[in-house]
């Protein structure tokens, strides 16, 4: 079993009852903040093993695993997670902008609103992220077009005469 999937298992186990579940996932996200504080209060790009990774930041390994998981799909390179074992050099060399959208799409309110990021992104480049990533899951539904109405494609023909069919 590979890190990723040990982390998975244990990170979305079935059979922990929804106290242990709540506990873990409550744990995880103190860490995770405390992750991205610093990985966002410096400019060098962090590279290392994961239990490298894990002393850096004081975190257990697989809380590490569990982070790069989710910070993978917001760097400039994706580092082979699926594959990777305790020798694997990572690198957390993250793209600003990717980053922070992915964070409002997840919804992580305690990562996105961090005061680190009034150094990184302009707090309107932040609206701008925000609204966008906001926007890209809003659906928009389309005015139905009436059977009688004259059809969308331009033939001049009613809709129930021709792509209606």
């Amino acid at each position: 079993m590979t890190l990723l999937e040990q982390w998975r298992s244990a990170a979305y186990n079935q059979e922990m009852s929804q106290d242990q579940y709540n506990k873990l996932w409550n744990h995880y996200f103190v860490l995770e903040k405390g992750f991205y504080e610093s990985l966002l209060a410096t400019d060098e790009v962090v590279t290392g093993t994961i239990p490298e990774l894990a002393e850096k930041y004081q975190l257990d390994q697989m809380i590490m695993v569990g982070i790069l998981d989710g910070i993978n799909d917001s760097l400039k390179t994706p580092n082979p997670i699926e594959t990777m074992d305790e020798t694997t050099v990572l690198s957390l060399d993250y793209d600003k902008e990717k980053l922070y959208y992915n964070m409002v799409g997840a919804r992580a309110e305690w990562l996105y609103t961090l005061p680190q990021w009034d150094a990184l992104l302009t707090e309107e480049r932040r609206k701008e992220l925000y609204k966008e990533q906001k926007s890209s899951t809003t659906i928009v539904k389309a005015k139905k077009i009436g059977r009688n109405d004259p059809c969308p494609c331009g033939s001049g023909k009613k809709y129930k005469q021709c792509c209606g069919r």
